[in-house]
């Protein structure tokens, strides 16, 4: 799996770069066939900015977040991809019994 953190107007700091992967196995506990994941970090004004991409099997997902403090931005988009990758998991689960047929109980 590829990380890829960018920063845009200002330099990544290792503190930063440590923050992201550690929030980032939040995300591989629940799922770990992530292919491809892309962190954007900029700053506009007052306002930080997190923008992620992870690339799974079937789908790309994207979440944004904005807040004052970098650290909360990097949790809240964490907490929203997250919340993603889980309903992701849900649909792609196989909801069937394996051997596909009914069980019943013996009637004596």
């Amino acid at each position: 799996m590829n990380l890829n953190i960018i920063g845009r107007h200002f330099e990544i700091t290792k503190a930063l770069k440590e923050h992201i992967e550690n929030k980032f196995t939040k995300i591989k506990n629940h799922f770990d066939h992530v292919i491809d994941a892309k962190f954007i970090l900029s700053v506009e004004k007052f306002n930080n900015i997190v923008d992620a991409t992870i690339h799974l099997p079937h789908q790309d997902i994207n979440a944004k977040s904005i807040d004052e403090d970098m650290y909360k931005s990097i949790d809240l988009v964490i907490n929203k991809i997250d919340k993603q990758v889980i309903k992701y998991k849900e649909k792609f689960r196989d909801h069937h019994q394996a051997d596909g047929s009914i069980k019943h109980e013996p009637s004596d």
